[in-house]
């Protein structure tokens, strides 16, 4: 993960609480209530919402102290396991299945897009550490990024602007910007084209020496057009 956690469950909670560390809560009494009355509302009124109220779900979240920019679509069975550490800003998009575990602040950028069932970890534990503590990372994905489908990005890792995680792929270390990452552990497997300020796409020079099935998927041939190796004889004599 490369940097410091945000929260250490040994540094906020007593050995006293508890003998067997390995049951002992990992945060205060305060903030389990608080949890237990977001997971009641989430049941009686967040998951039963129809699919087209995405601004009723994004005011319970704000009641529950989530900062939301305007049109962010939640979809009901998505989960915010603390709504009052998430901070979205516009246009972000979390489906059906995708899960927020956020025990401490994640934030989401503009135009972000949490595919169905996948998974941001916020938290892991201290392995060697002998009561074994939560520890939990804050994290940033940054705009225009794609979580797919049953992706899951690791506690701590940082997601670049609009790096792409495939479908199921695990992300262990940060994403580059504008990168598409699959796999297990996640690795690179090509870059996304950048809109420019004008609206014209960029290719990344790095796309030059992409083999020759990907340049075909990224640059389909036109119909229209003759097919240079294909082309009809010239009859006539020779």
């Amino acid at each position: 993960m490369g940097r410091p956690a945000d929260y250490h469950a040994a540094d906020h909670i007593s050995a006293e609480t508890h003998a067997d560390a390995y049951t002992r809560p990992a945060f205060s009494l305060g903030n389990r209530l608080r949890r237990l009355a977001w997971n009641l509302c989430w049941l009686l009124f967040y998951r039963p919402s129809p699919r087209p109220l995405h601004a009723w779900r994004a005011t319970l979240l704000r009641l529950f102290g989530a900062t939301l920019g305007p049109d962010c679509h939640f979809y009901p069975a998505s989960r915010v396991w603390a709504p009052w550490n998430l901070v979205c800003a516009d246009h972000v998009a979390v489906a059906d299945g995708a899960e927020i575990y956020n025990p401490s602040p994640i934030q989401i950028d503009t135009h972000v897009i949490l595919s169905q069932g996948c998974y941001l970890c916020g938290a892991t534990h201290d392995y060697n550490h002998p009561d074994f503590p939560l520890i939990a990372y804050r994290m940033h994905i940054e705009s225009y990024a794609w979580i797919c489908a049953r992706a899951a990005v690791a506690p701590g890792v940082h997601v670049g602007e609009g790096a792409v995680l495939g479908l199921g792929a695990v992300a262990l270390r940060d994403l580059k910007p504008w990168t598409v990452y699959s796999g297990n552990p996640a690795v690179v497997r090509l870059q996304r084209r950048r809109p420019s300020p004008d609206g014209a796409e960029q290719h990344l020079q790095s796309e030059q020496t992409l083999p020759g099935a990907l340049q075909i998927a990224l640059h389909p041939p036109d119909p229209t057009q003759p097919d240079p190796d294909h082309s009809p004889s010239v009859r006539g004599s020779a």
